[in-house]
């Protein structure tokens, strides 16, 4: 196998996913309706401590809100506000 082989070998593998539990599902499946692959693994760790549920439907109803323009801040600012409402 040459080097340019097995470099591109190593991209294609890189750019799979690997999600071996559901709280890892759920975040992947967060980063991606709220377009912000960047913080993934944020959303993983969210899923792993609060109710995947409530996430999943937060998520649902920001991804649906053509207006916002920043939809992980806005995520997080409703996911906030869901977390005093419960205290």
């Amino acid at each position: 196998m040459q080097k340019d082989e097995y470099r591109e070998l190593l991209n294609r593998r890189a750019k799979e996913s690997r999600v071996y539990s559901q709280h890892q599902f759920v975040g992947v499946t967060l980063a991606e309706m709220l377009d912000d692959k960047a913080h993934t693994s944020l959303y993983i760790r969210l899923a792993k401590n609060h109710n995947q549920e409530l996430l999943l439907h937060l998520a649902r109803t920001v991804s649906g809100n053509k207006e916002v323009r920043n939809k992980g801040a806005y995520f997080m600012r409703l996911l906030q506000e869901s977390r005093k409402d419960r205290s």
